[in-house]
């Protein structure tokens, strides 16, 4: 018995921020901004579109795909830094959109690396017999928590949202292993400061700028280009594959140096790598759903491909997938 995904989908918002856009608004320019990351554009949701509305999007194509309803879900679980309130959580919220009446609900916060995390428990609970179809959905509005003064973060991010039906299969396809870790050492290298119950909202926070990401570039990019081999090679290794094993390798899209970094170690060619944060930037927990969902639309993945996923984010948080595609 294994977890299969039987359906992926994706939102992303029309509006586009170029990097030429952004030459106007901070102190940079497209080659400073290509040359470090690897990205062109952005999608920026615009008001009054919400997290819970991109997933609900996702969501939506998601079962269509899967061939099932929302009343035959039996949990939602959201991976988000951006929710659209502290409560109740968006999982709620697109329960309800979706009139999944029959679903628990819940958010997980583990940054980037949300879906992976995600993907990890709707696993367990399936293999434990408690439920039949999972809902897991990486969804993101980083562009409402950016600031647009600070050139080493504004030019990062983007808004989109991707979602997966996982449900219980007998045949080969589906999850073969699975590994998650954290080193919460590293927390402050990748965070939003205030807003919480360590420094509650006040003049004082909104002036200082605190209610917005702020990121320790050097350390996070060490620590991405260690542990994304890293865990790639402990996720094969526990499932009795290679790297010349993989099919398609669907990295979180951070920064195309971490990318690139990492399949060289690995010896994975760009054929095998998908690779979309040119288009879309770092969606975090939406990258590597949103990513699936973009191979199966061009026809990049085939049942029986062998397909790794491999995310990092704040947390410090990682963890690694490694999947048979397909479905009975």
């Amino acid at each position: 018995m294994k977890a299969q995904i039987l359906g992926v989908g994706h939102a992303l918002p029309e509006r586009r921020l170029t990097n030429q856009d952004l030459e106007r608004m901070v102190d940079t320019s497209d080659e400073w901004i290509v040359e470090r990351s690897g990205i062109r554009e952005r999608r920026i949701a615009d008001q009054p579109t919400k997290c819970s509305d991109l997933a609900y999007q996702a969501s939506v194509m998601a079962l269509e795909r899967a061939g099932l309803s929302a009343q035959q879900l039996d949990l939602i679980i959201v991976a988000t830094a951006t929710p659209d309130m502290y409560f109740p959580s968006t999982a709620c919220i697109v329960q309800d959109l979706l009139g999944a009446t029959n679903a628990a609900a819940f958010d997980l916060s583990a940054g980037c690396t949300g879906f992976v995390y995600a993907l990890d428990i709707a696993e367990k609970y399936l293999l434990a017999g408690d439920y039949q179809y999972i809902l897991v959905i990486g969804a993101e509005i980083l562009t409402r928590i950016l600031d647009y003064q600070d050139r080493n973060t504004c030019v990062l991010f983007g808004d989109g949202a991707g979602a997966a039906v996982v449900g219980k299969g007998s045949s080969d396809y589906g999850i073969l292993s699975s590994i998650i870790g954290a080193d919460g050492s590293g927390a402050k290298y990748l965070c939003l400061p205030a807003g919480g119950s360590a420094m509650p909202a006040s003049l004082e926070t909104v002036q200082n700028r605190l209610h917005y990401v702020k990121m320790n570039g050097p350390e996070v990019f060490r620590f991405a280009t260690r542990i994304t081999s890293e865990i790639s090679t402990r996720v094969l290794q526990k499932a009795g594959f290679t790297y010349n094993d993989v099919d398609l390798f669907v990295p979180h899209q951070a920064n195309l140096r971490i990318i690139k970094t990492a399949m060289k170690r690995m010896n994975i060619p760009a054929e095998k790598t998908l690779i979309n944060l040119d288009m879309y930037g770092n969606t975090s927990a939406a990258c590597i759903p949103l990513g699936l969902s973009q191979a199966h639309e061009e026809g990049r993945l085939q049942p029986g491909d062998l397909v790794l996923m491999v995310a990092f984010g704040a947390g410090l948080t990682f963890g690694g997938i490694l999947l048979r595609w397909g479905r009975d």
